[in-house]
């Protein structure tokens, strides 16, 4: 009997991963229904201004870092608190996100929302870009907003440090995944004092899990995105890093959908490039 209750978190497991869950929105979907979701437009200011999706709150990406001249870590809890408050949002609200188009800046705030406990945040497929080509509403109005309530709080299994990925370094269980190009994988160039990548890390770019449709960044399809991390087995903790944890949450999203457990190691190569004492590889020393 104890062993037939044993497999049963292993089967709920196997079933979301197998499942997936479905985390993006066509700008058809939300057309119609523009009311049910807090819609957050992640550009800059002065884009949002000029236009945006109709009843859309602005947060451009660049909030979501503590400062980007040192690494990527994300904003600490005190001010995303406060930032979200001021916009009215709390951890159960229906969520859309979206960029110019380009999926990285859009993919950055929906891991950072995740990573401070919202439950229901959803990108826009294709960003901004689609919405204007397909004529859908937009407006230049700035919605009244009422203060939230919000409290921030971590939710640890959606953010690696460099100690944790140290562990995942030394750990069978897990896997490091980079997503910057093959030239920083390999170790040609770096936006650190050192050239490679972290040990046993296998290259994944942000990149391929995009497609280009009629000029278009669009997410790859399911079975695209499931050949793609066909090789990552279903039970392991992944890690994603890139240079400053922006492009790497692409693959951060793509991977929430296939319902792997994955974080993304924020601070990411400029943090641990830049560490004289963690080990690095680089094949092109080899």
């Amino acid at each position: 009997m104890k062993k037939r209750y044993a497999l049963i978190p292993l089967l709920l497991f196997i079933t979301t991963f197998l499942n997936g869950v479905n985390l993006r929105v066509s700008p058809e979907t939300l057309s119609k229904d523009l009311t049910s979701f807090k819609i957050i437009d992640v550009r800059e200011k002065e884009n949002y201004q000029k236009s945006h999706i109709k009843n859309a709150l602005n947060f451009p990406a660049q909030l979501s870092y503590e400062n980007t001249n040192l690494d990527g870590k994300v904003t600490n809890p005190n001010t995303i608190q406060k930032l979200l408050r001021e916009l009215g949002l709390d951890i159960d609200d229906n969520i859309v996100i979206y960029d110019e188009g380009s999926f990285f800046n859009a993919a950055r705030v929906f891991w950072t929302f995740e990573v401070y406990g919202f439950k229901n945040v959803k990108l826009l497929n294709a960003g901004f870009k689609e919405w204007e080509n397909k004529n859908f509403p937009t407006s230049k109005e700035i919605p009244n907003i009422k203060p939230s309530q919000y409290i921030a709080s971590v939710n640890n299994n959606r953010l690696s440090t460099k100690f944790t990925t140290q562990i995942a370094t030394k750990n069978p269980q897990q896997v490091i995944i980079d997503a910057r190009s093959y030239e920083a994988y390999i170790g040609e160039k770096s936006v650190a004092q050192r050239f490679g990548h972290i040990p046993k890390a296998i290259h994944i770019p942000a990149i391929h899990n995009l497609s280009k449709e009629e000029s278009v960044m669009k997410l790859k399809n399911t079975q695209s995105l499931k050949d793609l991390y066909k090789n990552i087995e279903a039970d392991k903790k992944v890690v994603i890093y890139c240079a400053i944890g922006k492009v790497a949450a692409t693959n951060y999203f793509a991977l929430r959908e296939l319902g792997y457990d994955v974080s993304n190691y924020d601070a990411s190569w400029k943090e641990w490039g830049n560490d004289f004492s963690l080990p690095i590889e680089n094949k092109s020393k080899q």
